[in-house]
């Protein structure tokens, strides 16, 4: 079915859609309602309510399909805190300013950090799956890697690799061309991290390392989650050795490095005490920087594409303040471009890389009322904040201006829009990640224009990290005043 032209491209990240077989299938799977449990006898908290879905499974496959919409869905339906099941584990979802505050800010202390289920064994000890004391001695040290002395010399460095790459997506002799953007910016991002973050060229090793990371990212997800003979569990488990191994064969140079890549800012960083990370923690701290480094940017940056060719004055208005500001590459020169700015965090609030913050009750709690036995994994979905219209002005629509200075619509509630999350886990890298976002699409809108038909819409996947399914494919021209 084509889609109507008049629609919003964002309808389907809203509402539930039952245009394809597969949709309208999902949708005809019978509630099956549970109790979460029962409060203590002396509580006054109220049982979370909620459906566990198809046996073991639960809602999985609907929330990788649909992604924010179920998300929506549930939210209309039961209220901010429910539950459902996933691959066999009862888990309770929050959603709401007012819910996720409670977790984030009242009762931080009772929550620990969630993300073992999904990515531990892949990601073991990186910054986001340490918690409470230990993380915040951990994060003391690596700030000393993001300093803006560090990030104006990684943002150098950054800037000739992407315009040089970026130049050679149309083939020298051709007008134009069409690329699949999502694989396209990965394989750029990947060498970014490799330059910025290690101060080496991955080339070779460039496909061996982002199949062991993409099989690291997908392999949470996993239906089967033991390591059995093709299994992404196993293929995740895999490609963690590479990783170990790759970063652990560079550790001694980079001891003895002044370089400032944040692989050696890490080797060097101290705490007040004099304290330092030992090999493991860099070589945990690499893997966990590198898949922040170049998964989040490509999911940010294909996303902020698709915006700009879907909405073509917005494009002309970014290219102009580019060109206006072109010189050398410094935070205050992308600064100057507010435009791109405006574009770049609409685009983080329809589609942020990470969706959600998964957390762990430590102790018995609650959230709005409703008794959180400890132990229960609890998923704060801020994606729905980010798509509540009484927190903005119709948010299916594409528009910028909601962020501009007369408007600030992301001050509607201090978590109306937490896409580098919020609180103590708030993103170390968000600076970094937002000036290699606008530099990616600043050198795109200087060498080509590009337009999407009408009715296309970006067909995302949902999993860890959103991908789209089509892998974006873009058509290029080359702009005839272009370098």
């Amino acid at each position: 079915m084509v889609a109507d032209a008049r629609v919003s491209e964002n309808t389907s990240l809203i509402d539930i859609p039952g245009e394809h077989l597969i949709d309208r299938v999902l949708r005809r799977i019978p509630e099956r309602p549970r109790v979460l449990a029962s409060p203590p006898r002396a509580s006054d908290t109220t049982a979370v309510h909620g459906d566990i879905g198809l046996p073991y499974l639960g809602r999985s496959l609907q929330y990788l399909r649909w992604g924010p919409a179920e998300m929506m869905d549930r939210h209309r339906r039961y209220g901010p805190v429910t539950m459902s099941r996933s691959l066999g584990v009862e888990r309770v979802l929050v959603t709401g300013p007012e819910g996720i505050d409670q977790v984030l800010g009242m009762r931080r202390r009772d929550f620990g950090q969630g993300w073992n289920y999904f990515i531990g064994p892949f990601f073991w000890r990186g910054l986001l799956l340490l918690e409470f004391d230990e993380h915040m001695f951990h994060r003391r040290i690596m700030q000393q890697a993001f300093t803006r002395e560090r990030l104006e010399a990684h943002l150098g460095a950054l800037t000739p690799v992407a315009r040089a790459a970026v130049a050679q997506w149309v083939p020298a002799g051709l007008a134009g061309a069409t690329v699949r953007l999502y694989p396209t910016i990965k394989d750029l991002t990947l060498e970014i991290a490799g330059e910025t973050f290690m101060a080496v060229d991955v080339g070779a090793r460039r496909r061996d390392l982002i199949e062991a990371f993409i099989a690291c990212t997908h392999a949470g997800l996993a239906t089967i989650r033991h390591p059995v003979p093709g299994g992404r569990w196993r293929a995740g488990l895999r490609g963690r050795k590479v990783l170990e191994q790759y970063f652990a064969e560079m550790l001694p140079d980079k001891r003895r490095s002044d370089s400032p890549d944040f692989f050696s800012g890490l080797c060097q960083a101290r705490s007040d005490e004099g304290a330092v990370f030992s090999d493991d923690d860099v070589v945990n701290h690499m893997i966990f920087l590198m898949l922040a480094a170049h998964d989040t940017t490509t999911t940010t940056a294909t996303a902020v594409a698709y915006y700009l060719g879907k909405h073509p004055e917005w494009q002309q208005r970014v290219r102009a303040e580019v060109l206006a500001a072109d010189g050398p590459a410094t935070i205050a020169g992308l600064d100057r471009m507010p435009d791109l700015d405006l574009v770049i965090k609409e685009s983080l609030r329809l589609m942020p890389p990470v969706p959600g913050f998964p957390r762990r009750a430590v102790r018995d709690t609650e959230i709005l009322g409703h008794y959180i036995p400890a132990g229960t994994p609890v998923d704060l979905a801020y994606h729905v904040n980010h798509l509540l219209p009484e927190l903005w002005t119709s948010p299916e629509r594409f528009d910028p201006e909601r962020f501009a200075p007369d408007r600030r619509e992301d001050k509607s509630h201090r978590l109306a829009w937490v896409p580098f999350g919020a609180g103590a886990h708030k993103c170390i890298g968000m600076h970094f990640g937002t000036f290699e976002v606008k530099t990616l699409i600043a050198e795109m809108v200087r060498a080509y224009e590009w337009s999407l038909p009408a009715d296309y819409r970006m067909p995302w996947g949902f999993t860890t990290i959103p991908f789209p399914r089509d892998d974006a494919p873009l058509t290029l021209r080359r702009r005839a005043t272009a370098p």
